[in-house]
């Protein structure tokens, strides 16, 4: 097992939040709280073949320095299952087993040792099925994640509705959490999930006002990197001022480590969770006389593995440079071939533009103790 890396989340961004959290009971997926006014959870899935134990290991641990905290493994076969025991062993974070179709793959999964099952109810099978699924999760109290999707609704719900409407969604999940309920099994988190921001948040409104168990949100197939950050920040940052989230996934078709840190540019600017630099950077126009693209990118680069929480300024111009720079941990504010250099709010250096990455990126590191 490797040693698990702390980081300097959560904290908040500002003093206040504006939004109120839903009140829920809480759930522990291994070592990680889930609701009851815990933080928010930031979590991502692998992309790997889980058969491959190198790769799903090699991205896992990618996923941990990027501060994901709970991961999610696709589990399609019974050669997946058999690798789950071992990638635990290198795994600091809780591993949650994904399973679709086949419910014996549930069981055999809560046997390797994972701290947590997503199953759906559009494809898991029958009442009985669902019922040996929550046995073999009570034994070591392992909670379930129902995790519902539009576009793998029941069929006789899509009958009923004509669509993948949010009331159909809704009913889909209360029907599973009466079979789990019924078996006296209130280890739940539920996600709603669709493919459009206001399906999702329109059903995630109607379950909330049914349960109290944790909700997990998130906008799936939300697309490439660019589009589903775009599409995910809309429709997290609706979920979250409405308390409907209490652990996300940015799903997008691009590198998971990107997810995470996706996840947590939003949060961050909510106010809600923060983790490593927060980096202000103005949009470029005529005025400016140095590459600031060029600046912006390398120093981004350059402390992208850091975990301090750190407000930074990298500024184009002296028209609103020389303020913002003096308004955060350390800013830079530059000129024709200059930059200026502000700690704290005081004047720090000035440097010359060919020394201002190097130099910049070697004051932000001593100011964050690296």
């Amino acid at each position: 097992m490797r040693k698990k890396e702390t980081f300097d989340c959560p904290k908040p961004v500002s003093k206040k939040t504006l939004f109120k959290r839903r009140k829920t009971r809480q759930i522990m997926v291994g070592d990680v709280a889930v609701g009851g006014g815990a933080p928010i959870v930031v979590q991502s899935m692998t992309k790997t073949d889980t058969r491959d134990k190198k790769a799903t290991i090699s991205q896992i641990r990618r996923l941990e320095k990027a501060g994901c905290e709970i991961v999610r493994l696709a589990i399609p076969d019974k050669e997946s299952v058999e690798t789950l025991k071992e990638i635990k062993k290198h795994t600091s974070i809780p591993v949650v087993a994904d399973i679709h179709f086949e419910y014996r793959l549930a069981i055999a999964s809560l046997e390797k040792g994972v701290d947590g099952l997503r199953i759906n109810p559009g494809n898991i099978g029958s009442k009985e099925k669902v019922k040996e699924v929550v046995r073999a999760a009570k034994v070591n109290a392992v909670p379930i994640r129902i995790g519902v999707n539009s576009g793998s609704l029941e069929k006789a719900l899509l009958r009923k509705y004509g669509e993948a409407a949010p009331e159909a969604m809704v009913e889909s999940a209360l029907k599973q959490v009466k079979i789990l309920e019924d078996m006296d099994f209130n280890l739940i988190k539920i996600s709603l999930k669709a493919s459009d921001v206001m399906r999702t948040i329109e059903a995630s409104r109607l379950l909330a006002q049914k349960v109290d168990y944790p909700f997990h949100a998130g906008i799936t197939e939300s697309g490439s990197l660019v589009p589903g950050s775009v599409k995910s920040s809309v429709g997290l940052a609706l979920l979250l001022s409405e308390g409907l989230a209490d652990t996300i996934r940015v799903s997008l078709t691009a590198p998971p480590e990107e997810e995470v840190r996706v996840g947590f540019l939003i949060l961050s600017s909510l106010g809600l969770r923060s983790r490593g630099p927060n980096i202000i950077s103005c949009p470029i126009c005529g005025r400016s006389e140095v590459d600031l693209m060029k600046i912006v990118t390398e120093v981004e680069k350059c402390i992208s593995s850091m975990k301090k929480n750190l407000d930074i300024a990298v500024m184009g111009c002296m028209v609103n440079g020389p303020g913002e720079a003096k308004e955060v941990d350390i800013g830079l504010a530059c000129g024709r071939g200059v930059g200026v250099v502000f700690k704290k709010g005081k004047l720090f250096k000035r440097l010359r533009e060919e020394k201002i990455i190097p130099e910049f990126v070697r004051e932000i590191k001593k100011l964050a103790g690296e």
